[in-house]
């Protein structure tokens, strides 16, 4: 799979690309990320690629030239690819659009900046806007570089272990059951005797259990997206009827 990233930036995705999952899974030919630096299709001499907003206001805004030429430029390239713009506007950056993404053969990120892209670049030059969360960062780089990691991990053969992307939080979707490993025991703290039982389907429904219990506390509206059996529905409400969802041995 292919991301070109197009950035005024593109120093800040250096190190993130060089180290971890993202690094392997490019040494491993699995992903190839080419960053394309915006002021390259900028006017010379200052290569520009901001301005002040018509009508008024705060801030700059991220000029329409520039970035419809370099689109342009990057969409020439093959195979085909959607191009996505990183903005607070987007769609919610789910773990399924994750899924989806991972089935391209290549997808164009481009990073917004300042208070915004112009317009017509909605318009006319991407196909879709995704928002990593409901908050204001100041630029659409780290948003870019999630995107990727959370992609990256869909594609056969980037982990090590392919149960690891099925079994991920979100991806049920449930919550994650609580997780040990060696010592058994560490200052005072033990680790759930269920575990250590070696009977795996008993560690199979606690850790079932543990999940629905830690979504129905912590996210409960993942509960209605999930696929949840006739006993499943039966554990949950008898521990809401008898309080607190507490942990279970």
């Amino acid at each position: 799979m292919i991301f070109d990233v197009l950035t005024i930036f593109p120093t800040m995705l250096d190190s993130p690309l060089s180290e971890g999952l993202l690094k392997k899974a490019q040494e491993r030919g699995l992903l190839q990320v080419r960053v394309h630096n915006l002021r390259d299709y900028a006017e010379e001499p200052h290569r520009k690629t901001d301005d002040y907003p018509f009508g008024g206001g705060g801030g700059m805004i991220m000029k329409l030239d520039p970035l419809a030429r370099a689109i342009e430029d990057i969409r020439a390239l093959s195979p085909p690819a959607p191009t996505v713009l990183l903005s607070p506007q987007g769609q919610p950056f789910t773990q399924d659009r994750a899924r989806g993404l991972s089935r391209e053969a290549r997808v164009i990120l481009v990073c917004g900046r300042y208070e915004g892209v112009d317009e017509r670049v909605r318009e006319r030059f991407v196909d879709e806007e995704i928002s990593i969360g409901d908050y204001v960062l100041t630029g659409g780089e780290l948003p870019s570089l999630v995107v990727m990691d959370a992609t990256a991990r869909m594609i056969p053969g980037v982990l090590g272990c392919a149960r690891s992307a099925e079994e991920d939080s979100f991806s049920v979707p449930l919550l994650d059951y609580p997780q040990y490993t060696r010592p058994e025991t560490l200052r005072g703290l033990s680790v759930p005797s269920v575990l250590l039982s070696g009977d795996h389907k008993a560690i199979r429904q606690w850790r079932r259990r543990e999940a629905l219990r830690r979504t129905a506390e912590r996210r409960p509206d993942l509960l209605g997206r999930a696929e949840l059996t006739e006993e499943d529905k039966t554990w949950l409400e008898k521990r809401r009827l008898g309080g607190p969802l507490a942990a279970e041995e």
